[in-house]
């Protein structure tokens, strides 16, 4: 389990989900429609903004990263999307070296990414943090 003690800051934790990656991490069909699967994880991270993680207690400042076939997935209540113009893991980087002093946790389990916002200052969390059954 990681650790996310530190300096206390009065906002939610950011929460960066790397969605291309989180939506390819379960073999359930997402290549057949990857905007329908980006929108489906972009829903579920609703509950994780308002409830958080068991890491991690909610509220939390949700944004989603989304590249390829699932730009253009609108933003909901809770839920930041954020359409990458081109690499979605250059677009999580560029959001955690923008918020330098905030507490950051990216959803990744690609290793270069998980080490570049390491690097940074961000915690990394695997996929099945924010995979719910069904979800």
């Amino acid at each position: 389990m990681e650790n996310f003690d530190g300096p206390a800051d009065p906002r939610p934790p950011l929460l960066v989900v790397d969605g291309a990656n989180v939506v390819g991490s379960v073999p359930d069909g997402w290549w057949r429609d990857r905007r329908g699967a980006a929108e489906r994880l972009r829903d579920s991270l609703a509950a994780v903004a308002r409830d958080g993680l068991p890491e991690l207690p909610g509220p939390l400042t949700v944004v989603l990263v989304v590249e390829g076939a699932a730009r253009g997935v609108e933003s909901v209540p809770g839920v930041r999307v954020e359409s990458a113009p081109g690499s979605g893991d250059d677009r999580i980087v560029e959001l955690v070296a923008g918020e330098p002093s905030h507490r950051c946790v990216v959803v990744t389990a690609d290793r270069g990414l998980r080490e570049r916002v390491t690097a940074l200052g961000a915690t990394p969390l695997g996929p099945r943090a924010v995979r719910r059954p069904g979800g």
